[in-house]
């Protein structure tokens, strides 16, 4: 059965419209998801590892018996040999995929410094850049497993300076993912808890008698983690709130139509809601790529998830040319965007808005997911006008720094007061006015 998949014209009237429909998106919660999810943090931030206990051997059918919370928690011994006992093409490529991350997220690290310029007057302004204390990393188990995730989210945490990263993970049926944990062992978690779900996302935002409270949790999750995110959110801070996966192709044309067709792949794999577009201004290239997907779908080991996906949310676009492509991109604002062209850079430069740029047809969206050292939790849905992928910048904070000198005071108390006055905030002009020589009630 053939591939019904969308084709669009950006000559075509409708163009628009069947465009902003495709892309529609509505991450609204499930009504019994949230209230239940509000039932279970209620609940956690009552009762802690009680509540924790209970949730876990209900959703996970794991019993903390005698030992309580500490059965959930995993020794470093068992992660180092979760690392020494894999394969070792396993374990090298998850250490090469940590160190580039590292390397990486280094650099971003030393674009975040500490800076201070003085005055005429004498006065020092300044920035100053500490890293959060304590964060929590969410990484999903059960029917699917990310050990890319744990170096992803762990590594700039432990970059940044973070000096606790606590993981949790659930385990249905106590089955451990050894890659996952050989993962935290690479990139350096502090403390691995087998618990998931809403009452980890409490656990780490409220604290319990056994499990500290974080200053900010991170790392993808099912409909009740997101929900549960969203709900502590000001409590603790946040990542994001990810949608389905997407990726964006613009092609000149020039690549062979069967890798196009596997990046489509890649995307549309993840689940039903995944969205994969083709923009290329060359109708015979597309139906080549369309050729393509029917060939090579069948050989798919995730083959019914990649067709709901593409019938539902996937499109080959036929754009005017290049420049068109690059505009639509912008309107779409892709979490992955492919530039696969003769000379992408060019392109690139007209881009504003995309979670990751992958320049020519060499930068498969796949590597970046795994070892080429940018992140991989990038915004989705159309957030990447306003937000920026996971980093070191997600685990600093930082802090203005104000020395004003005697001399400055004398000129910024007058201005300050003039402001306070006219917002109708006395206090807030006397305290400046106090600290100006000659200033009426001002002794001397």
């Amino acid at each position: 059965m053939p591939l019904q998949i969308a084709k669009l014209d950006s000559a075509q009237p409708d163009f628009k419209r069947r465009l902003s429909a495709l892309l529609a998106f509505e991450a609204t919660t499930d009504e019994s998801i949230d209230s239940a999810v509000a039932a279970i943090l209620h609940d956690v931030k009552a009762r802690g590892d009680a509540a924790v206990l209970e949730y876990t051997n209900r959703f996970d059918r794991i019993p903390g018996g005698a030992a309580g919370m500490a059965a959930f928690d995993v020794p470093q011994s068992e992660l180092d040999a979760a690392l020494a006992g894999l394969p070792a093409a396993q374990r090298g490529a998850l250490e090469t995929a940590a160190a580039r991350v590292r390397v990486f997220h280094q650099r971003q690290k030393e674009e975040l410094r500490d800076f201070s310029f003085t005055e005429a007057d004498g006065t020092v302004l300044g920035q100053r850049v500490t890293p959060l204390d304590r964060v929590g990393i969410y990484v999903p188990g059960g029917k699917a497993t990310y050990p890319s995730s744990v170096l992803m989210n762990a590594i700039p945490a432990q970059v940044a300076g973070v000096k606790e990263i606590i993981m949790v993970v659930p385990t249905p049926d106590g089955v451990k993912n050894q890659m996952v944990l050989a993962a935290a062992a690479i990139a350096g978690v502090t403390r691995v808890i087998t618990i998931g779900g809403a009452q980890a996302v409490g656990a780490l935002a409220y604290g319990t008698e056994t499990i500290a409270a974080v200053d900010k949790i991170v790392g993808p999750g099912n409909a009740y983690v997101a929900a549960a995110k969203r709900r502590v959110f000001g409590t603790v801070g946040i990542d994001m709130i990810a949608g389905p996966s997407e990726i964006l192709i613009l092609c000149d044309g020039s690549t062979d139509p069967d890798w196009v067709a596997m990046d489509l792949f890649s995307q549309a794999e993840h689940d039903e809601l995944a969205q994969s577009i083709l923009l290329c201004p060359d109708a015979a290239y597309i139906a080549r790529v369309e050729e393509s997907l029917n060939r090579l779908l069948p050989g798919m080991t995730r083959r019914d998830i990649i067709r709901v996906s593409l019938g539902g949310r996937g499109a080959l676009v036929k754009v005017r040319d290049m420049l068109e492509a690059c505009e639509i991109a912008n309107t779409i604002a892709p979490e992955h965007l492919e530039i696969s062209a003769e000379n992408p850079r060019r392109w690139a430069d007209l881009v504003r808005h995309a979670g990751a740029i992958f320049l020519g047809r060499f930068s498969s969206e796949s590597l970046g997911d795994y070892c080429c050292g940018p992140n991989h939790v990038l915004p989705t849905s159309r957030t990447a006008r306003f937000s920026s992928p996971l980093g070191v910048y997600d685990f600093q904070k930082r802090s203005s720094m104000l020395h004003v000198s005697e001399a400055g005071a004398q000129t910024l108390g007058k201005v300050a007061a003039v402001l306070a006055y006219g917002e109708g905030l006395q206090a807030h002009a006397r305290s400046a006015e106090l600290r100006v020589k000659g200033a009426a009630g001002n002794a001397q």
